[in-house]
């Protein structure tokens, strides 16, 4: 059986050229495009459709990107698997240089609804962390759940989060995907975490990636790599499955 891998970057805007050598090295058909990190981008424009002759087709990501696997999980039925890092339970939208806050994605045409950011959170630590305005936002927005990914559509998930992110609040999401995949009847969620882990789990044979704006992504080394080391062996599983 043939597998096609779509790999994702986040909001650095870097594609993860060390992940996509790891997994190539095992095998796959590996694809990781640069896309822009803009406001609605089209969901069909990231790549799978170069992946589509294969048995089966498993798409991750990171972050941003981890947000964008999710999506093509639940909304392409080609999509046999996910594997989110750092994941998020919500679409999030863009805000642009005049403070105007844009969907982030569509969907054959349609703009996908997501939780807007809210305009009177501030950091109060320096480099800053986001953990706070993502809680917020959620709390202030009273249409929240239209912006929830149906994760539930998603056929086989795997979880990979650190509970020291200062991003966002990826165990609280990734707890959430699982609540919300129980209780809707969809097959069980496979979760890794670390309670010391940051946003950016390191996979062996990895180095830490670097890229990215300036802002706290909490963890340490070696936490980010006991973490991807206890991650990898459940990538290979739901690779070859």
């Amino acid at each position: 059986m043939s597998v096609g891998v779509l790999l994702l970057h986040g909001s650095s805007g870097t594609p993860d050229l060390d992940r996509a050598r790891l997994l190539a090295g095992e095998g796959y058909d590996v694809r990781a495009p640069r896309w822009t990190v803009t406001h609605e981008v089209p969901l069909e424009s990231l790549g799978l459709d170069e992946l589509a002759h294969h048995d089966r087709l498993v798409v991750m990501g990171s972050s941003w990107g981890a947000e964008a696997a999710l999506l093509l999980g639940a909304l392409d039925e080609r999509v046999d698997a996910v594997v989110a890092f750092a994941p998020t339970a919500y679409v999030w939208g863009r805000v642009l240089e005049n403070g105007d806050q844009r969907p982030a994605w569509t969907w054959q045409g349609a703009p996908l609804p997501f939780v807007p950011y809210d305009a009177d959170w501030q950091p109060d630590d320096d480099p800053p962390s986001y953990v706070g305005l993502y809680r917020q936002s959620i709390e202030r927005y009273a249409d929240a759940e239209r912006a929830r990914i149906p994760v539930e559509r998603i056929r086989d998930l795997l979880l990979i989060s650190g509970g020291d992110d200062r991003v966002w609040p990826a165990v609280e999401f990734a707890d959430e995907i699982v609540r919300c995949r129980r209780d809707r009847g969809a097959r069980p969620t496979r979760t890794v975490s670390s309670a010391e882990a940051g946003h950016r789990a390191v996979l062996p044979g990895e180095e830490p990636k670097a890229a990215g704006q300036r802002m706290a992504r909490g963890g340490t080394d070696a936490a980010d790599r006991e973490l991807g080391a206890r991650a990898w062996p459940e990538i290979l599983r739901v690779l070859a499955e």
